[in-house]
């Protein structure tokens, strides 16, 4: 079976315009993504789903492909939807173009996960960090229940609690690396809009429990930093220049 990595890659984000062309430590932040998931699937099963030309120029020049997607995807999910229906492959491995600190060896986890439970979708958690705040809104909390299946996901800190003394000790995260097949991206893709509870949280693997499926979540390295506001840059900077990369 054929797995690729897509990286979705939208020029236009409203928070952070121009966001995976962002340098950090002099480097094109899709090229860190772009890099980190050839070391797990080979950069022959790498490809950036984007809607800019200039994305495609710097990953092309960077020996990386690219594959084109319309400006109005509504979410990078729906961007990949788009992405497979031009490249042939039995799983599509979305790891986010603003995860430059993504673990290559949780890209096989998820990969491996999705190979054994093929009826459910595949998304990475971990706890949220020391050096975190879990009432941040740029943080996706997760909820699980005791099978690893996705309960709900939100901005807000949850579990919520009645007793102080019931309040959890640490909460987890979503950590953007997922598994799909071609017919569960068509499927998001066909739904045609964003659902309720994804257009209030703004959160888009909440689409698919609209849809009815699974979601399972497998539980990744701490330790990942993404960039979802310029402020973010130095840190995960210093997080890169730490790992030694």
């Amino acid at each position: 079976m054929r797995s690729v990595v897509m990286i979705p890659a939208r020029y236009g984000s409203s928070r952070y315009p121009g966001k995976p062309l962002v340098p950090l430590l002099g480097k094109p932040m899709i090229l860190w993504v772009a890099e980190l998931s050839a070391r797990a699937v080979g950069a022959e099963n790498v490809y950036v789903a984007t809607e800019d030309q200039r994305i495609a120029e710097v990953v092309e020049a960077a020996g990386f492909q690219s594959v084109m997607t319309t400006d109005d995807a509504l979410t990078g999910t729906d961007r990949l939807a788009q992405a497979a229906e031009q490249i042939p492959a039995d799983l599509y491995i979305n790891v986010q173009g603003d995860e430059p600190l993504a673990d290559p060896a949780d890209i096989l986890k998820v990969r491996d996960a999705k190979l054994a439970h093929m009826d459910a979708i595949i998304n990475g958690v971990s706890w949220v960090g020391d050096n975190e705040d879990p009432h941040s809104i740029n943080i996706p909390k997760v909820i699980t229940n005791e099978r690893d299946e996705l309960v709900y996901m939100s901005r807000v800190a949850l579990p919520g609690f009645k007793d102080a003394k019931c309040a959890p000790k640490r909460y987890k995260k979503q950590v953007c690396i997922y598994a799909f097949t071609r017919d569960e991206l068509a499927a998001f893709q066909g739904f045609g809009r964003k659902s309720e509870l994804e257009h209030a949280e703004d959160i888009e693997i909440l689409r698919f429990l609209e849809l009815g499926k699974a979601i399972l979540m497998v539980e990744t390295q701490p330790g990942s930093l993404a960039v979802d506001v310029p402020e973010d840059v130095v840190k995960v900077e210093t997080a890169l220049a730490n790992n030694s990369y």
